[in-house]
């Protein structure tokens, strides 16, 4: 990262001009309002209008340790695979948790610069961590977002919220929306077991309605898979997700030592953007 690379990323939150270098560690609009970004590579431009709340550093070691074991690789390979084929210049990746996806794209894609976007600190700054070819945002998906018209070659979004008008304000026209939802099976055994949130009853459904005014629906596949899991391994897949919110920890020490079966099933969506 450097503060050239981002400020080409973003516009200012308050008056939509475009941000530039201001100065050490500054960014800085014509109307001259002016920000400070972050040694670690990234900046801050949430705001504080609303109370807002990202993963915390708990939820996301518990990410780490999961990912780091592998179990979703075969989603992280599908997701590089769909995005090689569009050859990006820029991949925006919102909510990028740790950076995991991100990192995996990037990884075929050698010539492509990529800013990750979350509402967590901690999250942006281990996914800019050693990466001079991320840059970082703090930035809340339900606002206006401060990133430029038109300069997204493609918007990755996985397990996060969405905001359609913005997603399309900031692709470039023809860009790729790649979404990646849960089925309605996914986790259903630690659901089952009160271990785990609901997920809702036709999500795919939902989402390709909310997004028809913005996107085509280009693509669709699904996976599912059983694994066997540890004691410790569904402790860090609870710990990782909104789940962590609502179980207690004591319930997770009485897991099985034999392991237990779950579920993972997912929905790769691909949306054109129209117009």
């Amino acid at each position: 990262m450097s503060l050239q690379t981002l400020s080409e990323w973003l516009r200012c939150p308050i008056c939509f001009l475009p941000l530039e270098p201001g100065g050490p560690l500054i960014l800085r609009c014509a109307n001259g309002h002016a920000y400070d970004a972050n040694k670690r590579g990234y900046v801050s431009l949430a705001g504080g209008s609303r109370r807002l709340i990202g993963d915390s550093a708990a939820m996301l070691d518990a990410r780490d340790e999961f990912l780091a074991a592998g179990w979703y690789g075969p989603l992280r390979d599908s997701l590089a695979e769909l995005i090689v084929q569009e050859n990006p210049a820029t991949v925006l990746d919102v909510g990028c948790g740790t950076g995991y996806y991100l990192r995996g794209v990037l990884a075929r894609l050698p010539g492509t610069r990529a800013l990750g976007m979350d509402l967590s600190p901690v999250a942006v700054a281990r996914t800019v961590a050693g990466e001079d070819r991320i840059d970082g945002l703090v930035a809340d998906v339900w606002a206006p977002i401060p990133v430029r018209d038109d300069s997204v070659d493609v918007i990755l979004n996985v397990f996060a919220p969405r905001n359609p008008a913005e997603f399309h304000r900031m692709l470039r026209p023809g860009g790729l929306l790649v979404v990646v939802v849960p089925q309605e099976t996914h986790l259903r055994e630690l659901r089952d077991a009160g271990l785990a949130l609901g997920v809702q009853a036709n999500k795919t459904a939902e989402l390709t309605a909310s997004l028809d005014a913005d996107f085509v629906l280009e693509s669709r596949a699904t996976s599912s898979e059983l694994l066997t899991l540890g004691p410790g391994q569904v402790g860090s897949l609870v710990g990782m997700g909104p789940s962590a919110h609502h179980t207690d920890a004591a319930t997770l020490a009485d897991e099985p030592d034999a392991g237990r079966p779950v579920t993972v099933a997912f929905e790769l969506l691909g949306f054109r953007r129209r117009g």
